[in-house]
This record gives C-alpha cells, sequence and structure tokens, in this order.
C-alpha cells in the first residue's frame, strides 16, 4: 500500500497539473470505484460535473482535490491505485476517468479495487481543513504542524509495541509496514518494544527518523516493488534501492554486519537488525 511519500508524489504531481483546471466529463467504469460515495456513481459524476479544481491536499495516506463549491474529491489509492494524467489509458483496469477543460484525461486505475474516490464536506480541525472522512486521521510527520512533543507523550501512555503505534494513523499517519521498520532500524528500536517502556528521547528519535526517511524516499520518487506504485505520469519511484531495513531478511546489516531477520506481524512482516535492535526481554513471573 503506498505510504506517505508515494502519496505526497501523486499529490504534487496532481498539484502541478490539474489546480484552475475544470472537470468536463466524468465516467465510472466500475461501481466499486465510487463504493465509499454514499449517494452513488450517478451523483458523484453529476457533482463533479463543471467543477473546477482549485487546490490539492494530503493527510497522511489520504489525499484530495479541492473544488471550487468548497467541498474535496477524497481519493484512496489502496493497495494499487494509480491518479494518471494524459491520454485517456486503454487499461482493464481504468476504474474512472474524468476530462480536463485543456483535453487532458485525468484517470483512475486500480488493479485490485481496494481504493476509490468519494465526495465530502471540508471542515476545520485543529485550524486545518480537511474532508470530514479524514478528519479522525492525525498529522504526518511531514505536516508543518506536526507537534512532536505531544504524539511522544501520547506514546509514552500506549502498553502495546512500538511498531503497532506507528502504524495507528489516529496517533501519528503516513506511516505504514515499510517506514516504521525503516524508522525503528534507523533509532535501533526493535518494533516490539512496548511504547511506554521507551524514553522520551528515544520516542523522539524514532519519530525524527520517520520523518528523516520519508523525506529521503519523496526525493526519489517513493518506493515501488511492482509497477502498482506510480506517479502521475506512470513513472515509478526508485527509493528501494535505499531500503536499510524492509525486504533485506537474510542480508547483512549495513550498520553491523548481522544477518537482518523476519518476523510475522499483524498479518505483515517486520524486518530488523537483531544486533542492533535485540527485542525485549520475556519477563518471567
Amino acid at each position: 500500500m503506498p505510504e506517505l511519500p508515494e502519496v505526497e508524489v501523486v499529490r504534487r504531481g496532481l498539484d502541478a497539473h490539474v489546480v484552475d483546471k475544470t472537470i468536463t466529463a466524468v465516467r465510472v467504469h466500475h461501481p466499486r470505484a465510487v463504493r465509499r460515495h454514499e449517494a452513488g456513481p450517478a451523483d458523484l459524476t453529476a457533482r463533479l460535473l463543471d467543477s473546477r479544481i482549485v487546490g490539492t491536499g494530503r493527510r497522511g495516506k489520504y489525499l484530495w482535490l479541492t473544488l471550487d463549491d468548497g467541498s474535496a474529491l477524497v481519493v484512496h489509492l489502496g493497495m494499487s491505485g494509480q491518479m494518471l494524467l494524459g491520454p485517456l489509458p486503454r487499461e482493464d483496469h481504468l476504474r474512472i476517468a474524468a476530462l480536463l477543460d485543456d483535453g487532458t484525461a485525468l484517470s483512475f486505475v486500480d488493479q485490485r479495487t481496494f481504493g476509490g474516490w468519494m465526495l465530502a464536506d471540508l471542515v476545520t480541525v485543529e485550524g486545518t481543513d480537511v474532508p470530514f472522512p479524514v478528519a479522525h486521521v492525525a498529522r504526518d510527520p511531514l505536516d508543518p504542524e506536526f507537534n512532536r512533543d505531544g504524539v511522544v507523550t501520547v506514546l509514552r501512555r500506549k502498553h502495546s509495541e512500538i511498531k503497532r503505534q506507528l502504524l495507528d494513523q489516529t496517533v501519528v499517519s503516513g506511516i505504514g509496514n515499510i517506514y516504521a521498520d525503516e524508522a525503528l532500524w534507523r533509532a535501533r528500536v526493535n518494533g516490539a518494544r512496548l511504547a511506554s517502556s521507551l524514553t522520551r528521547s528515544k520516542l523522539a528519535e524514532v519519530l525524527d527518523a520517520a520523518a528523516e526517511v520519508m523525506t529521503e524516499a519523496l526525493g526519489q520518487g517513493g518506493t515501488s516493488f511492482d509497477s502498482l506504485y506510480v506517479n502521475v505520469n506512470g513513472e515509478s519511484g526508485y527509493f528501494e534501492r535505499s531500503l536499510d531495513a524492509y525486504g533485506r531478511e537474510g542480508e547483512p546489516c549495513r550498520r553491523c554486519g548481522a544477518v537482518m531477520g523476519r518476523e510475522k506481524f499483524m498479518n505483515r512482516s517486520s524486518f530488523y537488525c537483531p544486533k542492533c535492535q535485540p527485542r525485549p526481554r520475556v519477563r518471567r513471573e
């Protein structure tokens, strides 16, 4: 699933090309792609027609296009969603197509159909306008208003694994499995450690590492393991080559040379260095 850097790459691409453009035609090719829009595909199509795009936004893994009527077209990429600009693609997985007034097609392609579009009103949360379905999502480490110390305070009260908390989008958003492993590796913390067992300075280090690695990934277009994640021009990111933890099971740790390990975690996998990131000791009764 695309994480913060990948979604931000897409948002920036859209911001550069669709702002001040008017939607002149819309066609929903697959109803599942608009299942989150409760009024249905006909309502979404009618409301988008002749709307002018006046801005873009992102919170965590969600992005949206702000429209001139004050509403927002919320886009969730899911596992394989792509927002593509250019000629209308001849794609088996084309789910929604919109035509802009400059002749450009804005297409939503989604092989696994977990993503989709929906229209929503904007609401103000802590001084920032966000679509209503995104209001529960916490700020992310790249948000200028991100309160790192406030998040550290929340984490200190959490008696559960630090990795689980990093993946909780109501605590801190935008961090998924890949960048959680990368941040924990950089901070030399095992993801199984209880958040409440870590010092404030160590928790701050983890959050700073998350911001650092996601900033680096953003600069390289994000992480692409296959053709499912691409930018608006259909190009893949190349941060995969710079990963220090994720996907490196059996390879030497780039810091100490120990063999990298892998464990199951929340229907996913966690990658870590057993020497740099020792597992917490099990207390014996």
